[in-house]
Parts: structure tokens; sequence; C-alpha cells
């Protein structure tokens, strides 16, 4: 019976973590690791058990060293999977790494390693060729350096349900300023733009924090409730790209038959509406949260766009649009 039998993905997540523990020169107990792995203790035992029975893992304890191999050249079996799931992890590493850039690089090529090592080499060699020689990835402009140990500080925060004082840089106002915040969840906008949704001590309210512009951070001795009431799809679900926004607008936007095409082959909000006509052009009806990301996101399509309402963001788009006529004349920013 192999582990994919008896096993579940999370489980044998778990194995992999576990051996990676036990081959480490740092003393582990089953409490340390339970707590790095975020499961009781029991669990742990079991899972050293399983390990033993199953696979005949010669795993041992003593107070020096915790939990050692006694045969250091002991592995795990290669772990069963098929083409299509070797692909999948391949395809998904590369994608990850031209998303996120140096924020992930040292942690990708070191699971890539572990992993090939459970692998048949020349599966793992061909996949990895295929991948390099036929499908590309571009992550776009703008491509943020991220500190990867704000994640692992991150991940203790939310373990140990801790506060984070930060010193964040604010775009818009060109300033930076001092947080406390009780961290909820990672929201990642467009495959490469993290934002730390979190509960701002300073502001009192929901706040989303885009990790590049943290500048320092550090966990607090401070211990947080979680709030109960908090829905991460009813925060979320007024959204337009990043923008939550205050209140909720009920945007109308005419797309000429030039433009149309572009509007129909995606959602690009859940609560859209569009109303057709038959010279090819259409109007989008959207719910959404703020309107500054929609002022920038329509001035994207230019004349082939018409805000109808509501008036706030027709009177944005006036404003915008007419400054940047006159910056044109001038050649001086406003």
């Amino acid at each position: 019976m192999t582990a994919q039998n008896v096993l579940s993905p999370r489980q044998l997540e778990r194995l992999l973590a576990i051996d990676e523990y036990i081959r480490s020169p740092i003393r582990y107990t089953a409490k340390v690791i339970a707590e790095k792995l975020s499961v009781a203790e029991r669990t742990i035992r079991l899972n050293f058990a399983f390990l033993r029975d199953r696979f005949n893992a010669p795993i041992e304890f003593n107070q020096s060293k915790g939990y050692y191999y006694s045969d250091s050249t002991w592995r795990l079996p290669t772990i069963p999977l098929t083409q299509g799931e070797l692909f999948a992890l391949t395809l998904g590493a590369r994608a990850l790494e031209a998303y996120s850039g140096s924020a992930y690089e040292a942690e990708l090529q070191s699971s890539i390693k572990q992993l090939a090592a459970r692998l048949p080499e020349k599966v793992w060699v061909d996949l990895e060729r295929l991948v390099d020689e036929r499908i590309h990835f571009r992550s776009g402009a703008g491509l943020l350096n991220l500190d990867p140990d704000i994640y692992q500080v991150l991940h203790e925060a939310w373990r140990s349900s801790r506060s984070l004082w930060m010193r964040y840089y604010t775009a818009g106002r060109n300033e930076e300023s001092e947080r406390i915040v009780d961290p909820y969840y990672l929201d990642i906008y467009r495959g490469s733009n993290p934002y730390l949704v979190a509960f701002c001590h300073n502001r009192q309210a929901f706040r989303e924090f885009r990790l590049d512009r943290i500048r320092e951070y550090r966990i607090l001795d401070e211990f947080f409730e979680p709030d109960p009431n908090f829905d991460w799809k009813k925060y979320s679900k007024n959204a337009f790209q990043v923008e939550k926004g205050d209140r909720l607008h009920k945007i109308t936007i005419l797309f000429s038959a030039k433009s149309a095409p572009f509007i129909r082959e995606r959602e690009w909000h859940p609560s859209q509406r569009i109303d057709e006509y038959p010279d090819g052009s259409l109007t989008l009806y959207l719910e959404v949260g703020g309107l500054q990301e929609v002022k920038r996101w329509v001035l994207g399509y230019g004349k082939d766009a018409l805000a109808k309402s509501p008036p706030e963001l027709v009177k944005l788009l006036q404003e915008e649009t007419e400054a940047m006529a006159r910056q044109n004349e001038t050649g001086v920013f406003e």
C-alpha cells in the first residue's frame, strides 16, 4: 500500500515536514514539532508510529538529540504522483517564481530540490526541460521586491494571535507612519501584489497594507482575540480591484462597439450586468465600493468608455481628463 492510498495531501505534507525536522541538526521534541505544524502533540506521535510501522523509519529519541534517524541514509519512499500532478507542481512553482520574484526564490529552490529528491529523476528532469523550453511566464511591469522574512513573521502572528508593530509607507501621501495592527488575512491581487488585511488600532477599522510598503515590523507581546463576526467574503464582496471603499456605488459605463468585445470576455465584478445594443456597444452596470480604482480603469479605455453614473465618478473623470489636457498644453504638472 502506498502513501497515496492511505494519506490525504495534508497528511502527506505533514509527513514531509516531520521528516525535515527529524533530519535537522537542531534538537526537536514532539511538542516543538506539533507547535510548528499547528497540530496536537498526539497527532505528531501518531505520525511517528505511522512512519515506523508503514515505512520502517528508524526514528529514535534521546534527551540530547531529540528525535533523529538512527540510520541517516534512510529516505521516505518515492511519492506516487501522476504525470499531470508532476507537471502541475512544476508549472505552479515556475509561475509563483515569475510573479513573486526574489521574495520566494530561495524557498522555491529549496522546495523543488526536496521534492525532486523523492521523485524519479528522469521524469522530473524531462518536465523541467519541457517547462523551460515551451512555457514562458511574464510577470509584467512593477515587480515587487519583498522581504521573505515577513511571511514567517505573519505566520507566527497568525498562529499565536499576536499584534504587529510596523512602520508603513503610504504612497498616496508620500509619508510614513507607525501602526499597531491585528493581522487577519493576506489578499494577493493579480498574483503579485500581496495586501495584509488587518485591524488597524490607529483607525479602529480594518485596512489593507501592501507588504512591500511595510518598512519595519515586529511581533508584539500583545495578544488579540480575532473578531468572530469578521467575514472575509462579505468584507471583499464589493471591492473593485484592490479598493474596498466605505460605501456602495452604483456604476453605469457605456462602452463603444470598439471596446465592448474586451468587456464581454470576462467578469469584472460579481455584481456586473450588461445591456447589449444593435450597434455592438454595451452598458456595464456594477455595484462596488470606492471610485478611485474604477476611475483609473475607465481612463484606460480612453474615448471608448463613457461613465454615466454616479455623478461623483463622472466628476472625477472630468477633472482628471481636463487636468491631463492642461498639462499636455503647458508641459507642467499641476
